[in-house]
């Protein structure tokens, strides 16, 4: 008998790894092994359970899902990636692809292709949400290249990329901290860290940074 396809999920919010899941299961052969919450926790069941396939989203606590992919293809190189995000941006892509995903999903675009990306995987070819398609080609060219950022970016996470959008939209330590659900103090640490990444003195020189890489449109600045 042939033995179902395993696959991880890594999500921190559980309602949406449960609908995953429920996806998943409707099809023949595949098999959800287990769900996470963070970073960390994704490592760790990736060495117990020893996954086909993790889907992973890019924005996690302690370990981000960037870092995550990095560290699953560097010591578990078998292991297929499908990025399940939020996120349409073409940094965001090249990021994962870069790390080594094998594919990258947009959540909106998961209810008809979430099937149709793991079977691709699977079957050892890439997949990108039809939704990005116009820039499919550069990223994996860029990455194939193996293409080494040096506009001031490559060392940001995906989630001081979220902190950076919202201190450019205006947002207070507090508003940051309530929307994601993290404290002040750590909303403090990743500032610090962003303006120490990009060589920024003030709140301005991060706003003008934001508009020039499209994070937000300068419509949007305060």
């Amino acid at each position: 008998m042939k033995e179902n396809y395993r696959i991880l999920l890594a999500d921190d919010h559980r309602v949406i790894r449960q609908g995953i899941q429920r996806v998943i299961e409707e099809k023949p052969g595949l098999e959800v092994i287990g769900g996470v919450d963070d970073g960390i926790e994704l490592l760790k069941a990736v060495q117990d359970l020893a996954p086909d396939m993790v889907i992973v989203d890019l924005s996690m606590p302690k370990v981000d899902g960037i870092q995550a992919i990095r560290q699953i293809k560097a010591d578990y190189p078998g292991v297929k990636v499908l990025v399940l995000t939020m996120y349409k941006e073409k940094y965001y892509l090249s990021e994962a692809v870069s790390a080594g995903a094998d594919g990258y999903l947009v959540k909106e675009d998961a209810d008809i292709e979430l099937y149709e990306a793991i079977e691709t995987i699977r079957k050892g070819r890439h997949f990108i949400s039809p939704i990005l398609s116009g820039t499919v080609t550069d990223t994996f060219v860029d990455a194939a290249k193996g293409r080494n950022r040096k506009d001031g970016t490559g060392d940001i996470t995906p989630r001081q990329i979220e902190i950076l959008k919202l201190i450019a939209e205006g947002k207070s330590s507090k508003e940051i901290a309530d929307r994601l659900f993290i404290s002040i103090r750590t909303v403090g640490n990743h500032r610090a860290n962003i303006m120490k990444r990009l060589g920024a003195k003030k709140n301005t020189e991060l706003v003008r940074f934001a508009i020039q890489k499209g994070y937000i449109p300068a419509t949007d600045i305060y």
